[in-house]
């Protein structure tokens, strides 16, 4: 045995370290319980890998992301394990580690049920507890062939990866069977030195299955082998794992709380929306409660563009396809976008865009640099070709109307302008009741084809953006590749009531379209000469109707009393009283409140009862001591009752909410 030395990482630190040949990662790390695999020259290993002088080593703890991946997957494995014990005819597909989880893919001739998730929990659970060692061994094409005969699908992602299938075909999740590098296996190990099991695996693992802290089968689905709908249809197991069985359940919370609030559910109950079959998938209509919030969203952004100097523009569903095409839409958006209609035997597209339209509009005078920046804002109703598995309730739908702004400036007013749609952007936020933010800037891919424009272009573009970004005090994350086609952009990541995070609004920086091979938008500068214009696009909301969902969910229904479909219901104790509560409602009315009077013959409890499941945020009530003393008992949405309330105080206390957009 000779020594080497090698590089232990830490977050602020490098220590060199010496060690004798043979000497294993986790050796470096046995002081450190909670490192489960080590990163080698910036790739992962097993704790096992056996150290090479020269290496620089990183601890990878469980509750890093790479961790939880690493935790995740080896929990697949376990449940794979579990299966073949319980269905021994089962064949293996994927299984891959997901946000918050991992799934595992079966072919087995019946469907699994809840029962049988019981039933592989408890045998996983005994796995977990065998200790088994995940083992791994390196191994060549055609002894994995002849190894994993009886696994015809993983067969096949041999196949794949050696090049006598179509690669490029490999489905998402496939990555954690097979890599572009040696092919490998991990054996689990009993107490007994056995193979328990084994699985097609690039890894890395756990040490042990007892590393495995905490998990939970979440349930099962049918799924298409490769995600094709032409391939066999499998079952998939969904399960979740975590580092301590606190963190599960608060998990486990989350998700029941996130159901609670699904904004469809929510949407039926509230009578807000719906999407009928008739009209097609992702096509909603709202209902007169949901047009209410939706007006008011629209009144007060429709105002705030015009205060911060926005002009209001119009524009048409659908043009001309050309026009699609001198924006770069078709050639690099294309798939986004509906087919072809033809009129006039020429072909028209719906327009998944404003932006083509508003740059006619800009171009359709000569423009001087005295009028810049120059804003156009609109609803601009667009529709984007959604495949069918990815659209989901009000948060990701094929027709929606946009808050969509354009500001034409020049180069030097640029940063600025990136400023003022920031801070636009996040007052809008705050005045709806969120105001916990990051940024994230999507940056170009240079390994991609899928950008236009010079390299110094997206350089100076990207350097505003993350400039204005980082002088917002908020946290800037990076998102290389996420650019749009035609130049960077910066969107606010919200998180909600329970800590969800949504894309809202973004800000793009384009040089593209305003350029003379495209739309050719010009501005005569001050020393008479013809200038290209920057063009920034912004939408504050992103999509009215995603916003409306995202909403509904932050406030599980209970929206504030300035959006609430009605804001004050008016229960009178007996019939008699009803007289009573129809003057105070028109005074209500006359205050711009609305309000509803329950003349139903339903008891008093009852009508309290069905305010509160409508979650109406201020209830009034009405008995003979108030119609004697001018008065109301005045109830809120959680409960609390002040009773001999004066109307001219009720209606104040409404009026007062409604206009400070409390959030009550």
């Amino acid at each position: 045995m000779s020594d080497i030395k090698v590089v232990v990482l830490s977050a602020d630190a490098r220590q060199d370290t010496t060690v004798t040949t043979g000497t294993k990662a986790w050796e470096l790390f046995k002081d450190t319980p909670d490192v489960i695999a080590a990163r080698v020259g910036g790739e992962l290993k097993d704790l096992s890998y056996e150290l090479r002088d020269g290496d620089e080593v990183d601890g990878v703890a469980m509750s890093s992301k790479d961790g939880l991946d690493i935790l995740r997957h080896s929990t697949a494995h376990v449940l794979a394990q579990a299966v073949q014990q319980l269905f021994p005819e089962a064949k293996l597909g994927i299984g891959p580690p997901i946000e918050n989880g991992f799934y595992y893919d079966f072919d087995v001739e019946t469907p699994f049920v809840p029962d049988d998730l019981a039933k592989l929990e408890t045998a996983m659970r005994k796995i977990v507890k065998e200790n088994q060692r995940f083992s791994r061994r390196v191994t060549t094409d055609e002894d994995a062939l002849e190894e994993l005969a009886d696994e015809p699908y993983k067969v096949e992602l041999i196949g794949l990866k050696s090049g006598s299938a179509d690669t490029d075909a490999i489905a998402e999740g496939a990555g954690a069977e097979v890599g572009a590098g040696e092919l490998t296996i991990y054996d689990n190990i009993n107490r007994n030195g056995e193979v328990a099991w084994k699985d097609l695996c690039r890894g890395p693992h756990l040490p042990t299955t007892k590393r495995i802290p905490a998990f939970k089968l979440m349930r099962s689905a049918a799924a298409y082998w490769r995600g094709d709908e032409k391939n066999k249809q499998l079952q998939r197991i969904y399960g979740t794992a975590w580092p301590s069985k606190e963190e599960l359940d608060e998990h486990l919370h989350r998700l029941e709380e996130a159901e609670r609030r699904d904004h469809r559910k929510l949407g039926r109950e509230l009578d807000l929306f719906s999407f009928p079959d008739e009209i097609g998938s992702g096509l909603p209509v709202f209902h007169p409660k949901g047009g209410v919030i939706k007006r008011e969203m629209e009144d007060y952004v429709r105002l705030r563009h015009i205060e911060e100097g926005f002009e209001y523009v119009g524009t048409p569903h659908i043009a001309k396809e050309g026009l699609f095409h001198t924006s770069g839409h078709l050639p690099y958006y294309g798939e986004g976008m509906f087919p072809a209609l033809d009129v006039d035997g020429m072909d028209y597209r719906l327009k998944a865009m404003n932006c083509p339209m508003h740059n006619l509009i800009y171009r359709s005078r000569q423009r001087s640099y005295r009028e810049l920046p120059l804003r156009l804002f609109e609803f601009g109703s667009v529709y984007r070709h959604e495949k069918s598995g990815v659209v989901h309730g009000l948060t990701r739908v094929r027709g929606f109307a946009q808050d969509d702004s354009h500001s034409y400036c020049t180069p030097e007013q640029a940063p600025a302008e990136v400023k003022h749609l920031l801070d636009f952007m996040l007052s809008v936020l705050r005045d709806f009741g969120l105001d916990d933010f990051y940024l994230e800037l999507s940056t170009r891919d240079e390994s991609k084809d899928k950008f236009i424009g010079s390299e110094e272009d997206w350089a100076t573009a990207t350097a505003v953006l993350e400039r204005v970004g980082q002088e917002t005090g908020l946290e800037l994350v990076p998102d290389p590749g996420g650019a749009a086609y035609y130049g960077p952009k910066i969107s606010v990541q919200a998180k909600d009531a329970i800590g969800r995070t949504w894309q809202m609004g973004t800000v793009q920086y384009d040089f593209n379209q305003p350029s003379a091979d495209r739309f050719n938008l010009e501005y005569v500068a001050a020393d008479g000469s013809r200038q290209q214009p920057v063009m920034i696009h912004s939408a504050k909301f992103g999509s009215i109707e995603r916003f409306l969902g995202v909403l509904t969910e932050h406030y599980a229904g209970a929206f504030p009393p300035w959006l609430a479909p009605v804001q004050v219901q008016a229960i009178p104790i007996a019939e008699r009283h009803n007289d009573y509560l129809f003057d105070v409602a028109a005074q209500l009315r006359a205050k711009g409140i609305r309000v509803e009077v329950d003349v139903s013959d339903d008891r008093m409890q009852k009508k309290i009862r069905n305010a509160q499941l409508q979650k109406v945020p201020f209830m009034v009530i009405a008995g003979d001591q108030d119609v004697e003393a001018g008065a109301v008992s005045f109830r809120y949405r959680d409960g609390r009752q002040d009773n001999g309330v004066p109307i001219a105080e009720a209606i104040e206390r409404v009026a007062s909410a409604v206009a400070a957009r409390a959030q009550v």
